[in-house]
């Protein structure tokens, strides 16, 4: 299974590269079509719409299709859209390409995190977000190269969206090492008792509030990831190519982090590690809020990443254990959900409270995010080994 452990680590590669370009591209692309700074949480959010959308289904599209094919489909949607944005001259064909870009960024989640959640250990787990990282670390370096040379961003949206292209090849070829572990979503479900519906997982003790910790922590990463660039840049006044650097050390953060925590996961307890990165997370808020020289801002955003770290794939891992491998997949689905609702409406709303304030309500958002996810993810705590109970 290690051949196919590569292809998934490749296919959580092409999930985070889209998924940091915006907001670093943004400080020069809406310049270039014409729209407010602030448009770039209404885009977010109709991506993040797609994906509620996808996550939601999944879990009946997956048992019905496979995983291979969910996820090789889904990323040459993503592809697609990559090349979409592209060519945008308008408003209007952004808002058109993200919808693509969100279904087929939804199902890949869904399909994969609960795959690697079944069949391996948890190091694999954190390995794989840490890959999702590297992606998400590459799409902002990727546009600061080309704004940095003089180049333009859609050449950067070109350049991922034909690696992208080049994942789909290889996701099709490798149709064979899906099948040889018997361990299609069909047959998973089969296994452990049939579909289970959104309804009935929904009633499973504690699974609310899992998925609202979903929604608190997606919310803290995508408002760090979306708007960091743009509050350094206005309330900093860093260089729109520092600011796209910065943020990706944010993602670097995360990445590095996930890298530890991935050898650190069969040794210390998923609940702990989860705790671990909420006190480094508060560390990294406080550096943005105290009135520090411009450097420490860049170390709270590294130290944001790095406490993030842990927690994605920590919650991730332990939905199985918590409430039964026969609803993972279903809670998993409904949880990329609720994390999605968080990255959609999040963005835009505190982009509507800058206009009325400033971009420097950042660090207090997130600071309020952090206290209800701390909150919400000790509820769950409590109902660790109760799978299955009501």
């Amino acid at each position: 299974m290690i051949g196919l452990l590569l292809i998934i680590y490749m296919a959580f590669i092409s999930l985070g590269l889209p998924d940091s370009m915006l907001g670093t591209a943004w400080t020069v692309m809406h310049t270039d079509i014409g729209a407010p700074i602030t448009l770039a949480g209404v885009i977010a959010m109709v991506i993040c719409g797609g994906t509620i959308i996808s996550s939601l289904f999944s879990s009946r599209v997956i048992n019905r299709f496979g995983t291979w094919r969910v996820v090789t489909v889904s990323v040459l949607m993503t592809a697609f859209a990559l090349f979409g944005f592209s060519v945008s001259s308008a408003v209007w064909m952004l808002l058109l390409f993200a919808v693509p870009l969100g279904l087929g960024a939804g199902a890949v989640d869904a399909a994969l995190n609960n795959f690697v959640a079944l069949h391996y250990k948890p190091r694999h787990m954190n390995w794989l977000h840490c890959f999702w990282g590297i992606g998400a670390t590459g799409g902002p370096l990727v546009i600061a190269a080309f704004l940095s040379t003089g180049g333009s961003w859609r050449t950067g949206y070109v350049t991922i969206g034909i690696l992208q292209a080049l994942l789909v090849v290889g996701l099709w070829a490798s149709g064979s090492l899906w099948k040889l572990p018997a361990v299609s979503a069909r047959e998973d479900a089969s296994r452990d008792g049939g579909f289970v519906s959104n309804k009935a997982a929904l009633k499973i003790r504690g699974v609310k509030a899992s998925l609202f910790t979903f929604f608190c922590y997606c919310s803290l990463e995508m408002l760090a990831g979306l708007w960091a660039a743009s509050y350094l840049t206005t309330q900093r006044a860093v260089t729109p190519a520092n600011a796209a650097l910065w943020v990706s050390l944010f993602y670097g953060g995360i990445t590095a982090g996930r890298f530890f925590s991935g050898l650190l996961a069969e040794k210390i307890k998923s609940e702990n590690l989860i705790r671990g990165g909420l006190l480094v997370i508060a560390a990294g808020i406080a550096l943005l809020l105290l009135p520090l020289p411009e450097f420490f801002c860049m170390i709270g955003l590294i130290l944001i990443g790095l406490g993030c770290a842990p927690v994605y794939p920590g919650m991730i891992y332990l939905v199985p254990k918590r409430f039964g491998k026969a609803v993972s997949q279903t809670v998993i689905g409904l949880s990329m959900a609720s994390a999605y609702v968080g990255t959609t409406f999040m963005p835009p709303l505190l982009g509507a409270v800058s206009t009325v304030l400033t971009l420097g309500v950042l660090p207090y958002a997130l600071a309020a995010l952090l206290l209800l996810m701390a909150i919400s993810s000790e509820m769950i705590n409590k109902h660790s080994g109760v799978a299955g109970k009501k």
